[in-house]
């Protein structure tokens, strides 16, 4: 195969040609591999040499997976029917990056996906590869290895040993994040999309702990959340900090010393959290390589309109209602899309005021 691959990039010549198809080569490749390799979760449940502690959590999906169906209304197929052992820590990692004097992200646009504010690897090394690329061309850069991910349908997505061994919690949690893809997804609007996943998999958390859950493990998951609102409002500061000083009239050396400061103060206040936690080091890893802008770009994405999206299960009450509605929303064009999310989060004296002047979330 790598001789038709040099064949067409010949063909084009163009550099910027050959590193697009070797780029979805690897993406087919990755892809390819890690259907292979799954095989249905009742075979490993079934096969005497699987441990138990794997049976466990298998059985565990299986019930995560029945529950998202008959309680959350989460689409009945395939997917998180089979199980991967992926032999490695991720399914893959991400790229993202940044100007390194603003916080909006480069896109990268591919079939079906449409325009996305990341550029996944499923080799570690390849991706490394592909931000030292471009910081070289002085971009802020951030790799980021990722558990999980949807293929909206197409393929039927296996339970993957990178997350496997998380707490039953967490599990539920990631299942539900990437079912909801399947529902609703909008090509090139991230954060609509990210923001939708976030808030069915918090609500369907909290259903799912409410009907199977004991008290230990509700007790670790309210630890767990508490967690990372904390970290995510440690996060959010900063942001709004660097979008300030982006903004300020002054020189780009200015800039960057006062980014720099930020940064470190960000360092500094994680530090402060981390004792409050007990020395809880679960977001170590985030800190892994030298902090940039490209960090913090991607919290908008999973973020920013879930606080709307949430107001509209409250109103909406049943799920299949709120898909309804959501769908509705997907149908508007995105700059509408996103005020009618912003102001849905808002308070009703705050919504009043906006463009829509509506008192509370209305109907899309």
């Amino acid at each position: 195969m790598k001789w038709r691959v040099l064949a067409v990039c010949g063909a084009a010549a163009l550099a910027a040609g050959c590193s697009q198809i070797n780029y979805f080569a690897q993406a087919a490749q990755g892809q390819f591999e890690l259907l292979a390799e799954a095989r249905p979760i009742d075979d490993w449940i079934a096969n005497p040499s699987t441990s138990d502690k794997l049976k466990d959590k298998l059985a565990k999906v299986k019930e995560i997976r029945k529950f998202a169906v008959q309680e959350l209304g989460l689409p009945d197929n395939g997917s998180y029917t089979s199980y991967t052992d992926l032999k490695r820590p991720y399914v893959m990692w991400n790229v993202v990056a940044t100007p390194e004097l603003s916080l909006k992200p480069l896109q990268w646009c591919f079939p079906v996906a449409g325009c996305v504010n990341y550029r996944g690897y499923y080799s570690k090394e390849a991706a490394q590869a592909y931000a030292a690329e471009l910081r070289a061309e002085h971009y802020d850069v951030e790799v980021s290895g990722v558990p999980a991910y949807s293929t909206l349908g197409w393929f039927k997505d296996p339970v993957l040993s990178s997350f496997i061994q998380y707490p039953d919690g967490e599990v539920a949690r990631m299942v539900f994040h990437e079912l909801a893809h399947q529902t609703v997804y909008v090509a090139g609007d991230s954060r609509f999309n990210e923001s939708f996943a976030v808030s069915v998999e918090e609500a369907g958390v909290e259903r799912w702990l409410a009907k199977y859950g004991d008290d230990k493990m509700r007790t670790a998951y309210a630890a767990y959340e508490k967690r990372k609102r904390e970290f995510l409002a440690l996060l959010l500061k900063h942001r709004r900090e660097l979008e300030e000083n982006f903004a300020r009239d002054v020189s780009d050396n200015d800039k960057r010393t006062r980014k720099a400061q930020i940064f470190q103060a960000l360092k500094d206040d994680y530090q402060v959290l981390k004792t409050s936690w007990g020395g809880y080091s679960g977001y170590d890893k985030w800190f892994a390589e030298p902090l940039s802008n490209a960090h913090l770009s991607a919290i908008a994405t999973y973020h920013d309109f879930v606080p709307g999206f949430r107001a509209l299960l409250v109103r909406e009450k049943r799920m299949d209602k709120f898909y309804d509605a959501v769908r509705r929303l997907a149908d508007l064009d995105k700059t509408e899309r996103h005020q009618m999310l912003a102001s849905f989060g808002q308070p009703p004296a705050m919504a009043a005021g906006s463009s829509r002047t509506v008192a509370g979330p209305e109907r899309p």
